[in-house]
Order: C-alpha cells, then structure tokens, then sequence
C-alpha cells in the first residue's frame, strides 16, 4: 500500500516537519511554530498531500514540548510511531552530510519510520496516566531540589561546624529544626541541655533530649570561631528551611500521587506484586501510558522495564 512517512523533529518554538513517500523522496520539508493555527496547517497540507495514501507520522518525544502536536495528530485520528532520540542520533552518522540541522533531523525520523518494523506507536493515555505522569515527574524534579539542597547544607555546616555536621543526619525533620534556631557551637553551649531540649520539644520534635545532648556534645568538641561564622550561621539557617520546606513539599505530592494512583483500574494488581508501592507504581502506569495491551507477552512487558535476560557474550 502506498504510504507517506513524516517525521517531527521536536523543539521548544518550533517543530520541523518532514514528508517522505515509499522512495524517500523529500515531498514537504516546512519549519512551523509550535502553536495550533501552523500546526493544523501543516497537518491539513500533509492529508492533502497524501491524496488518499496512508500516512504515517513518526516523533523523538513523547511529551513535553511536542505535546500540542500530538494531541492534534491523536484528534485527527493519525498514527503516530516513537522513535528515541538516542535512536535518531546513532542513525544520523549513517545519512549524508555533516552539519545537524531540524531538516535533517526530521528526515532521519522519517526515514528511520519508513525503514524500521520495531517502533512503538504512540496511543492517548487515559486521564489518570496523564495525571500521574505529570505529578511524578514534579516529585522527581523536587526530589532532586531536596538532594541538591541537602548537599548544600552540609557543605556550608562543615565549614563552620563539622562536629555537627558529623553527628546529624539533615534529611531528618529534627536536624533540621535544630538548625533553624541553632547553628554554631557556641550558641549551643550557651543553650545548654535543657533549654535546648524544651526549645526542640515546644516545636514538636521527637527525641528531643537525645537530638539535645547530641548537639551540645558537638559543640563541646570545638570551641573556636570560624572566619564568617555569623554568615555562614545565616547560610545554614536558610539551607534547612529550604530542605524543610522541600520536605513538605514532597510529602503532599505523595498523598496526591497516592490517592490518583489509587483510582486506577491497575493499582490493585501492582500493589500485589512486592516491592511496589503507591511511588513506583504511579511512575510504571504513567511510563506505559495506563494500559498493558502494548504488551504482547510478559517477556515484551520484561524487556521493557529492563528486567529481560542480557546476553554475556565476550563481543
């Protein structure tokens, strides 16, 4: 069957298309804004190209900036076939020229679809796996703040207090709280035991007494002041309300991913396998588009979490 192939090369402003027959012959190579007017144009211009041919489009992402197009594409009743960038990039040292280019992008893409038989296409999630491939991905991006924030705080703490730094752990809510009221050694020591203990306590802290006495350990093992002491203090006051607030943060998103998560017709089986939970199950759905009918077999589903048999040979 006669058959037209394009490929979108995808970015922030705008989109790359480009139109192939079954020859590879470029039929259409246009540059449009990555906004409805241009991109209905150029999808209207490629069905009118294609004069009762099947067309087929192909794309390097599956979300994000060319999330727009897609769904034109999917309410307009097209296939639409995912081809990775990592794919796209091996293949380009295969095709003429050296300079990368959107054009050129897009015709590897294109052709790429046209040549291969393995790509997956690319089908409407449900709701729910659109919702939770949002909030996952906003978790991860917190989570990462938090790690960066955390690391932050303990190299400005050990810079001016490494006793402490040493004994707390500043993932932890206590830590963390201390921090906000008390940073250097001697602020600690003039605190005490039990101020520091009643001070933690009013601000409902567990273990109060022991985060107390762990913190006036350190500061007994240093008595001297470090050059910048009190911005540094200020620094490290700021880094733990930062990571505190991060905390927070995370912990919402975990009861929106949680209960969204819970609502799909899935969860249950997931929840059933160990090892899963609420997180990693929400992440799964979200990869796999809500829907397991992709799958072929459980080897299908097994090669693409990674979880397939690796060959060992020596080449």
């Amino acid at each position: 069957m006669s058959r037209i192939w394009v490929g979108i090369d995808s970015g922030k402003g705008h989109h790359h298309g480009l139109a192939l027959d079954t020859e590879g012959k470029t039929l259409l190579s246009r540059r449009v804004a990555n906004d409805e007017p241009e991109l209905l144009k150029l999808v209207g211009d490629v069905l009118a190209l294609a004069d009762d041919r099947q067309v087929t489009w192909a794309i390097d992402m599956t979300g994000g900036e060319p999330a727009l197009v897609l769904a034109l594409l999917v309410s307009h009743e097209q296939e639409v076939l995912y081809i990775p960038g990592r794919l796209v990039n091996r293949a380009s040292d295969g095709y003429r020229g050296e300079g990368k280019t959107d054009a050129r992008d897009a015709y590897v893409i294109a052709d790429q679809a046209r040549m291969r038989r393995d790509l997956r296409p690319i089908r409407p999630g449900d709701e729910a796996a659109i919702e939770l491939k949002l909030l996952t991905g906003r978790r991860a991006d917190l989570v990462e703040d938090r790690t960066r924030a955390v690391n932050r705080l303990r190299g400005t703490l050990l810079s001016m207090f490494p006793a402490l730094e040493r004994a707390l752990d500043v993932t932890n809510t206590g830590p963390l709280r201390l921090l906000t009221g008390y940073q250097s050694p001697a602020a600690i020591r003039r605190a005490g035991i039990t101020r520091l203990t009643k001070w933690l306590a009013n601000r409902k802290v567990r273990n109060a007494r022991a985060l107390a006495e762990t913190a006036v350990e350190a500061a007994e093992r240093q008595h001297t002041a470090v050059p910048g002491e009190k911005t540094i203090a200020k620094l490290v006051h700021t880094l733990a309300e930062e990571v505190m607030a991060l905390n927070e943060q995370i912990t919402e998103m975990d009861k929106l991913i949680e209960g969204r998560f819970h609502e799909h017709e899935l969860a249950d089986i997931l929840l059933s396998v160990p090892g899963i939970g609420e997180t990693l199950g929400a992440e799964f759905l979200a990869a796999v588009g809500g829907t397991l009918d992709e799958f072929d077999s459980p080897d299908a589903l097994a090669a693409f979490a990674g979880v397939a048999p690796a060959p060992r040979d020596s080449g």
